[in-house]
């Protein structure tokens, strides 16, 4: 076997781990959306403005970890650092659990913090797979990861829907026993991962003050991408569940449009690399916002389940757009021995803006109505087209006046 041909099989395997792994992942996040919401709902007395709060607390727990993860893996590198993730999203299932039990709003709050906390760990597979990946491939390697993401839309919400009663009558009890045995999964599936640390010679490197790195128009438009595109995902995605709830739907309704809803997310991931190879990665992420605008509209337009379905299925996909496309173009502006502060930077201001949007979509739902949280969506989404047009014609003009070899 040729150096090359065992580089190869390095990298793909690396990828196929990272891609079960996010799988498993998001089958604990996709139970928590479908079951969070309605939990914390069935908590409270009168008052259910505060639904979504433990939404927020897990998009608070991915802002206050994302640095600290990513540093952290930086010293003692991914494996170790997505095994204690792993082991995160077990004790957060065990407290949920536990708060089911106690029926305790404050502690199932807490465990949501916990849930936050173990994905700030799992959303940086992507770019594991992508830093241990050739320039060529990288697209790809994003791409191929978020695939993982399919088998939790198929099984994340149909597992909440089995295990909603396993021990009834402490509903939803059953979802978060689900949710530790899949962290438990997670634990021995990362100890088959074998990505290189850096090298002495790029360790002592240090790279580029950040002032310098984020003043770079790759680097403001990969950050505009996925805030945004994942801040309205979170905030339509967040309140559907109440919304459907006020139309007199029931949890296996609401479980069914999630469940479509991370299909949409993940499912484009197996062409979406070879779609920004071919047509550009600004180009995508603009037909990503388009089709998140084509959501809100969607909603405006009815609140009969169809709308509901087709809505939440064209903001996963647009997600998907938005979300891969900015983590492409991000990998585009770093050197590897910058990737640990610069992944972080990025990360941290997307969820700051998620926590931000779970936080407002209660409260939007309680006191506006699901109306204004799809009316909100649209300024966003113009901000992040305009923002791809101005890179797109700043390289173009770049690229005219560079002298011809």
């Amino acid at each position: 076997m040729t150096s090359t041909t065992a580089s190869t099989e390095a990298y793909r395997r690396n990828v196929a781990v990272l891609a079960v792994a996010q799988a498993l992942f998001m089958c604990t996040q996709s139970m928590g959306i479908a079951t969070t919401p309605l939990a914390a709902h069935s908590l409270l007395g009168v008052d259910k403005s505060l639904a979504t709060l433990p939404i927020f607390l897990n998009h608070a727990g991915i802002m206050l970890t994302t640095i600290p993860a990513s540093l952290l893996m930086g010293r003692i590198g991914r494996r170790a650092g997505f095994t204690i993730g792993a082991i995160l999203a077990i004790v957060f299932g065990l407290l949920a659990a536990y708060a089911m039990v106690l029926r305790s709003f404050e502690l199932l709050c807490v465990s949501a913090l916990l849930q936050g906390s173990a994905a700030a760990f799992a959303w940086y597979y992507r770019f594991a797979a992508a830093d241990a990946s050739p320039d060529g491939f990288k697209p790809k390697a994003i791409s191929y990861v978020m695939a993982g993401g399919i088998a939790a839309g198929v099984l994340g919400p149909q597992i909440a829907k089995w295990t909603v009663d396993w021990f009834s009558p402490v509903t939803f009890m059953g979802v978060y026993i689900a949710v530790t045995i899949t962290g438990a999964l997670s634990v021995l599936l990362m100890q088959l991962l074998r990505i290189p640390r850096l090298t002495a010679a790029e360790r002592a490197e240090g790279g580029r003050p950040m002032s310098e790195i984020i003043r770079q128009p790759a680097y403001i438009a990969a950050l505009i991408s996925s805030m945004f595109g994942y801040g309205v995902m979170t905030l339509v995605m967040s309140a559907t569940p109440l919304a459907m709830l006020a139309c007199g739907f029931q949890f296996a309704d609401s479980a069914t449009v999630i469940q479509v809803h991370i299909i949409a997310m993940f499912l484009p991931s197996f062409f979406t690399g070879h779609l920004i190879q071919k047509f550009g990665v600004l180009t995508i992420i603009a037909v990503g916002a388009l089709i998140q605008v084509g959501c809100a509209l969607v909603n405006i337009a009815g609140i009969d389940f169809a709308n509901f379905l087709i809505a939440n299925a064209l903001v996963g996909l647009g997600w998907n757009f938005t979300y891969v496309g900015g983590s492409t173009l991000l990998t585009r502006t770093y050197r590897p021995s910058e990737r640990a502060r610069v992944q972080a930077s990025h990360d941290f201001v997307v969820y700051a803006t998620t926590a931000t949007a779970a936080a407002l979509a209660g409260f939007l739902q309680q006191k506006s109505g699901w109306m204004a949280i799809n009316i909100a969506a649209l300024p966003l989404m113009g901000i992040v087209m305009a923002t791809m047009l101005w890179l797109a014609l700043r390289e173009r003009r770049e690229a005219r006046t560079q002298p011809a070899e």
